[in-house]
């Protein structure tokens, strides 16, 4: 049985602890907040023994074999290290740091204290996201020469000093969901070797608007995300002799149409709970085996995706307050 531990007791962790109910071999038995009590009323509702009231106490604890961190982006570096630090095996939620210099470290530290770490990138291990990939590996829609894909929600009318739209929280919608399109296009095409692109800002600094083209040697990627308008969030990878469609929201996708030969074949694949089962059955393949690093979702895949991030960043002047 994998023990799991939870740092950071807000809503995705209230996801991820529902969805973690559902995978055999694994259960929650501590729960770290800021405030005891927080940590209390969450161990209480999911059934967890433990609760601390710092996150420093649970990675001491020795009770977990594994943590999840589900803390805001700028936290992610310095407590997954103190968390592997003290030998804690570690889930970091997406992106697993704001910049690649925090990546690095991270994966450094990984490393020298030989212990699992992997950046919870859920739609990795979606189930129909992984069968497109094979179908796109395998050459069902010939050379890839288009991707499409976006992600965007209206969030201007949420709290300024809130995660979203505060810059000391390296808020935004680049790192927080800019980072999926940029991941489908990463996961099908690769590095690209070029990159152009440009956001809108808010008056609280934070961009709220971001438009990609990812060039490649035979393919583009056109990518967006935002905050200030909704999107239809469903992503199209076209190839030479057809194309698919990964169905809305296509993130968190249940299936996909296959357009081939004059015929739209619609495919549906499914997934177990919000679809964190697919990523926790992950973990519990990697630690059951012995392994520091999934081979799906690698250290070099982290690495690769923050680059491109950072390289985003560059060229929109992106700059976070603390950096």
């Amino acid at each position: 049985m994998i023990k799991w531990g939870i740092v950071g007791a807000g809503n995705i962790a209230h996801s991820f602890s529902k969805d973690l109910a559902l995978v055999n071999g694994g259960k929650l038995v501590s729960v770290a907040s800021r405030s005891l009590e927080k940590a209390q009323d969450f161990a209480d509702e999911y059934g967890a023994p433990n609760a601390y009231g710092s996150y420093v106490e649970l990675f001491n604890s020795g009770t977990v074999d594994i943590i999840y961190l589900a803390t805001p982006h700028t936290s992610h570096a310095d407590l997954s290290i103190a968390a592997m630090k003290a030998g804690n095996a570690v889930l970091c939620e997406k992106p697993m740091g704001v910049n690649k210099a925090e990546v690095e470290q991270m994966v450094a530290v990984a490393k020298e204290n030989n212990v699992f770490l992997m950046e919870a990138l859920w739609s990795r291990f979606n189930p129909t996201i992984k069968k497109v990939k094979e179908l796109v590996v395998n050459g069902s829609i010939g050379e890839v020469g288009y991707l499409h894909a976006d992600f965007a929600f209206y969030a201007l009318d949420r709290d300024e000093k809130g995660r979203l739209l505060n810059a000391d929280l390296a808020g935004g919608s680049l790192l927080d969901i800019g980072i999926y399109p940029i991941f489908l296009a990463y996961l099908m095409l690769g590095k690209p070797k070029d990159i152009k692109a440009t956001a809108n800002f808010y008056k609280t600094g934070v961009e709220v608007q971001c438009s990609m083209i990812f060039n490649y040697d035979n393919a583009q990627a056109i990518l967006y995300s935002g905050l200030n308008s909704n999107s239809e969030k469903k992503a199209e990878i076209a190839g030479s002799e057809g194309s698919i469609f990964i169905h809305p929201r296509w993130h968190e996708t249940t299936g996909y149409t296959l357009e081939k030969d004059g015929e739209s074949t619609s495919n549906e694949v499914g997934k177990m709970g919000k679809g964190y089962v697919h990523e926790i059955e992950e973990v519990h393949d990697c630690l059951n085996s012995g392994k520091k690093e999934s081979e799906l979702w690698s250290y070099q895949n982290s690495l690769d995706l923050i680059e491109i991030m950072d390289s985003v960043r560059e060229k929109t002047g992106i700059v976070f307050p603390f950096e």
